[in-house]
């Protein structure tokens, strides 16, 4: 069974800095895609970032280029969205998602609004200004 846990959200100031955490079980870090969405309230679920086994460079969308760093370590099966001067308007739940095996593990997936198949519970973010 495949669980993902992300955590790490909070309360921050503007310009301030958050590391989230996504810990995947069940899944291999040898063939695996996990992308982070966020949704504020009133808005659509956004992509923010994607890092995969298969592709050579991770994605971002362009609100976030410069400011965020998505990173892997397989040795805990974790993937961070460290997050750097960040605004109000970043503010949302943050959910990890993720696919392997049948369901691919390229980013070219979450590009293309392609099923994921695991998430996991969302960590809250709220920056003030």
């Amino acid at each position: 069974e495949v669980q993902l846990q992300a955590s790490g959200g909070g309360l921050v100031q503007a310009g301030g800095s958050l590391r989230l955490s996504c810990a995947a079980s069940g899944i291999t870090f040898d063939d695996y895609l996990i992308a982070w969405f966020r949704e504020a309230p009133g808005k659509d679920r956004e992509e923010v970032s994607c890092i995969s086994s298969s592709d050579r460079n991770a994605r971002y969308a362009d609100s976030v280029k410069g400011r965020f760093t998505i990173s892997s370590d397989s040795s805990k099966n974790t993937v961070y969205l460290q997050m750097d001067s960040l605004k109000p308007e970043d503010t949302a739940l943050y959910s990890c998602a993720a696919a392997s095996g049948e369901y691919g593990s390229s980013c070219a997936i979450v590009a293309a609004r392609q099923y994921l198949p695991y998430w996991g519970r969302g960590t809250l973010v709220t920056v003030s200004s």
